[in-house]
């Protein structure tokens, strides 16, 4: 994954950027994954050149407006997701599904590494029929190589309401510093 310029990006809390997670502007696309913890898939798509935007949030679920403590202790069916906002000249969808098949483990269900519950799902949320279309084939590109050892258990539906997380979530390996530290363990 190419670096990405940090300064160009649209940072979800602040008033004036908002408002791109649904209306991203013309030229720029949006999707929307969920893959395990928001705060990792995040910042993983947060690295991609071409990215403009990133939100964490939650989707696919019932419940309107929910918390955190909400998702994570009751029944709301929303996983915890990604909005991403991408720049088709620079980033392809396709380029964008590379990153989130090889960020998780999209045969566990409802599980990632330690996070077990149904909002870690790997999920695949398109908003429109060319993304479905490109999802599906590159699930069963996947499926076909043998990629994984078991199954691919990734939902693959129409997107719903996005939900955007608290302003604390937003960011977070970047606000606590996570990320210098990942970065700096590769250099050795």
């Amino acid at each position: 994954m190419e670096g990405n310029e940090k300064a160009e990006q649209k940072n979800a809390t602040s008033e004036e950027s908002t408002d791109i997670f649904e209306n991203p502007g013309e030229g720029l696309e949006k999707a929307t994954f969920a893959a395990g913890c928001f705060w990792g898939i995040e910042e993983a798509f947060r690295q991609v050149k071409g990215v403009v935007a990133t939100a964490v949030g939650y989707s696919g679920g019932h419940f309107e407006k929910p918390t955190y403590e909400q998702v994570c202790t009751l029944d709301t069916g929303h996983a915890e997701a990604v909005r991403v906002i991408f720049d088709p000249k620079v980033v392809s969808y396709k380029n964008l599904l590379d990153v989130f098949w090889k960020i998780h483990d999209p045969t566990t269900k409802n599980r990632q590494g330690p996070d077990v519950g149904k909002q870690y799902r790997s999920v695949i949320f398109y908003h429109n029929e060319e993304q479905k279309a490109a999802a599906l084939a590159s699930k069963e590109e996947l499926e076909k190589a043998g990629v994984f050892k078991n199954p691919i258990v990734t939902e693959i539906v129409p997107v719903s309401e996005f939900y955007m997380a608290e302003d604390y979530h937003q960011q977070y390996f970047e606000k606590k510093g996570f990320l210098q530290n990942i970065l700096r363990s590769f250099k050795k």
